[in-house]
């Protein structure tokens, strides 16, 4: 079973390799916001660059978990060979994993740009111990966008994913202060923040890269919005085998 795993995550991959458009779009938009608004206004300032350089990296990696699995999901749903490999004796397993895996790949990989500008032109410090623990920080504070990216491709078409995610992807990353401090929105606009997923993601890197005190009710919103993207994503899954399996 592993095997197949490893097989469909490298096909999967040389897939994505083969169409990089999607992943270089996800990733460069991040870096060109830290070449334009924080290199210039917060660069000198450590603590300022490193939560900055925190929440880009989210904001990139919530590109490929959110809108990259949703379309890529939705768009396997419409091939035949998606129905074929759902009936072979191994199951629908592997290329799960596989489509999971080369997901976390291609959100590891979509930081790069944006660790890269940070490095060369601000003062954002880190230490190795931190380093790994914001990349732990940063996988599981994106599980309830996985989650999600997939109760979209299991729900919608490919067309109608391409939108909805988008829809659902800007507004998550405003609201969560991945664009812009929190501390600067409306009043309005605070209160609601912390109910939003993305914020407890970036609570959670915050905290991992530099140590600060992680709001305890985005904290509590993140595992909730996990458990409901689970739930959501398994309804999904259900309700696609049964409508195309009996």
């Amino acid at each position: 079973m592993s095997s197949l795993v490893v097989a469909h995550t490298r096909y999967l991959l040389i897939e994505q390799i083969r169409v990089p458009i999607g992943l270089l779009a996800g990733s460069l938009f991040p870096a060109i916001a830290m070449l334009a608004f924080v290199v210039p206004f917060a660069g000198q300032d450590p603590r300022a660059a490193t939560a900055a350089t925190g929440s880009l990296t989210i904001f990139a990696a919530m590109s490929a978990a959110l809108l990259g699995l949703s379309i890529s999901v939705s768009q396997d749903r419409e091939q035949p060979w998606n129905p074929y490999l759902r009936t072979l004796p191994a199951g629908p397993f592997p290329r799960f994993a596989g489509r999971i895996l080369s997901t976390l790949a291609v959100m590891l990989v979509s930081v790069i740009p944006v660790v890269v500008v940070s490095a060369l032109f601000t003062q954002a410090t880190i230490t190795p111990a931190r380093l790994v623990l914001g990349l732990g920080a940063l996988v599981v504070g994106l599980v309830p966008f996985l989650l999600l990216g997939l109760f979209l491709g299991l729900t919608l078409s490919s067309k109608a994913a391409i939108g909805v995610s988008q829809l659902v992807f800007f507004p998550l990353g405003i609201l969560g202060g991945l664009l812009l401090p929190p501390q600067v929105f409306p009043e309005f606009v605070q209160v609601v923040s912390p109910y939003v997923p993305s914020r407890g993601a970036a609570e959670l890197i915050w905290w991992a890269t530099f140590g600060t005190g992680p709001n305890t009710v985005a904290l509590v919103m993140l595992a909730v919005w996990t458990v409901i993207a689970a739930a959501a994503a398994a309804w999904a899954y259900r309700r696609d085998e049964g409508r195309r399996f009996t």
